[in-house]
């Protein structure tokens, strides 16, 4: 399937539009008071969600593109990457803000006694060098291959931003959404590593 640049720029808007519609969705319900009895759980766990959601559709850019052929498919990957973070943000603004009231030495405290929000807080750290370095201009200042190496931490932070819901559903002993996402994201990066292999072997058998 081919797509030329102008079909590739509406599809980005497209796109675009529709990954923020979930926090236009949070403003309004804000605006209209519609954010339940507990207001901060809801946007967190909100959030939280959309985190893991463009997470697990970043991941799946690679796989859709060399099992549909679809090659235009991965310049998508970078807006979805920074729709990851964007949601991230939110989360843990709320977590900051209207957990915490921005005092950092309760948070920290607070990071370090719970290991599930320990967890969820390094995925959050780990993304921040991978929005900074999306640019083209990035790009080159850092050269291919150091930024193919930087942006190889979604491996980590995938299996970390898993863990942190696991964790924190746990304690209402609710386990088929992250069961379903753990499975999720094992697929995708089993996928990745089974390719990866496949590839060494190939170059290696040509060189003998």
């Amino acid at each position: 399937m081919n797509v030329s640049n102008k079909q590739l720029t509406q599809i980005k808007w497209v796109l675009f539009i529709l990954a923020l519609l979930p926090f236009l969705r949070l403003v309004a319900f804000t605006y209209l008071d519609k954010l339940g009895a507990n207001p901060v759980e809801f946007i967190t766990r909100n959030t939280g969600d959309w985190t893991l959601y463009f997470l697990c559709i970043t991941l799946a850019m690679t796989p859709l593109r060399k099992l549909l052929q679809w090659h235009w498919i991965i310049r998508l990957r970078r807006m979805l990457g920074l729709y990851v973070f964007f949601y991230a943000f939110l989360h843990f603004m709320t977590f900051l803000w209207f957990d915490h009231f921005f005092e950092l030495d309760e948070m920290f405290s607070d990071v370090l006694k719970r290991p599930f929000i320990a967890v969820g807080f390094s995925a959050f750290v780990l993304l921040i060098p991978l929005a900074l370095t999306s640019s083209n201009a990035m790009i080159k200042r850092l050269g291919g291959k150091r930024w193919q190496r930087l942006h190889r931490l979604i491996y980590l932070i995938a299996p970390l931003g898993v863990l942190h819901y696991f964790w924190m559903k746990a304690g209402k002993h609710d386990f088929t959404q992250p069961w379903l996402f753990a499975v999720i994201v094992f697929s995708l990066l089993a996928l990745r590593v089974f390719w990866r292999w496949r590839s060494n072997a190939i170059l290696s058998a040509q060189r003998f």
